[in-house]
């Protein structure tokens, strides 16, 4: 097995050590160098050609996020940000990762966290992780859609849904989707807690854009897919009641049809806020969630498309929406995406 070699940069020596021991605690990790300082690194780096950066926010010469542009810009590196300045949810977390970093792990007690062997499974999980990323298909995914006035300028939603026979239903549906409509994309995919962040990668490395686990506050953007996170109703509100501008809004209120992400939540969000300008996919699955969703879509002028029996793992909640009348195409999976462009075109 190919070891995935690792370059730290700390300006801790004691913290290089640590981190390094607790990398060798797994076969499969190699630590290949270290820095102390930015510039030493971006001097290292290309020669070293690791396959991930272990990169602090705190260095004694150039901060973390310069080295970080430097290295994105540069030598396109796969980074993990690494330091106190990191905790999730903290303005130069969500900067890192804007700016090309694709997770990071946080110190638990300081820039010198002595604790930090107590967590050295988690890290070396994250490392094997982060390994498995493919960096073109991360880069065309990250230098793919900008936070611009247009972007945000959403004409059109398109609401996936989906249950048992959906993950690859939903994949082979986005990976024909093109890039340049003028829509986004709401997933919401029946699937246990845990699963559903590695589920939005996959369906990301398949497609032509973006395609992100939702999280609370995501700006809806034009040519992106959301998919609902396990456990959370995904709702879509405005960002300003003027303008034509909307983001993600997660809930966890009571399970809707003994569910929790709901399909029938969704897309009666949707439908109160752009009416005729949705379009409710309904895929393979067991049971009835998203015929009231269809239904609500249906009286606001929207479009709906049911997946047909012949292609469907299980003929429940397509059935449903067909025999309620409420489907305006009934079609085999891979006639589905041409349906949609045509529609968004």
């Amino acid at each position: 097995m190919k070891e995935i070699s690792v370059f730290i940069v700390e300006d801790s020596l004691l913290m290089q050590k640590i981190i390094s021991d607790i990398l060798s605690n797994s076969e499969e990790i190699k630590v290949i160098g270290k820095a102390l300082t930015g510039k030493e690194a971006l001097q290292k780096i290309p020669l070293l050609k690791p396959e991930i950066v272990l990169l602090d926010v705190r260095l004694p010469d150039l901060e973390g996020l310069e080295v970080l542009k430097e290295v994105m810009s540069k030598f396109p590196t796969k980074v993990v940000m690494f330091s106190a300045y990191t905790q999730k949810g903290a303005e130069i977390t969500i900067k890192a990762l804007e700016l090309g970093a694709i997770d990071f792990i946080p110190k638990p007690s300081g820039e010198v966290s002595l604790d930090i062997f107590n967590f050295k499974d988690e890290i070396i999980s994250k490392i094997k992780l982060v390994a498995g990323i493919d960096i073109d298909s991360f880069l065309s995914i990250f230098r793919g859609v900008s936070l611009t006035e247009e972007a945000m300028m959403v004409k059109k939603i398109v609401v996936i849904v989906a249950s048992t026979g959906g993950p690859k239903a939903i994949i082979e549906i986005m990976r024909r989707i093109p890039s340049n409509l003028p829509a986004s994309f709401l997933i919401v995919q029946h699937m246990p807690k845990g699963f559903t962040k590695s589920f939005a990668e996959r369906v990301g490395w398949h497609s032509q854009i973006k395609v992100k686990e939702a999280e609370e506050g995501d700006p809806l953007l034009r040519g992106v897919g959301y998919v609902a996170p396990a456990d959370f109703h995904m709702l879509v509100e405005k960002i300003f009641p003027s303008q034509n501008k909307f983001c993600i809004k997660l809930d966890e209120t009571a399970l809707v049809n003994y569910l929790r992400p709901s399909a029938d939540v969704t897309m009666t969000s949707v439908a109160e806020l752009k009416g005729k300008e949705v379009i409710g996919v309904i895929l393979t699955g067991m049971g009835k969630d998203g015929l009231e969703g269809a239904r609500r879509i249906k009286e606001k002028g929207g479009i709906v498309i049911a997946q047909d029996e012949a292609t469907s793992i299980i003929y429940g909640m397509p059935k449903m929406v067909r025999d309620a009348g409420l489907a305006d195409k009934v079609l085999p999976l891979g006639e589905i995406s041409g349906e949609i462009v045509r529609n968004l075109s």
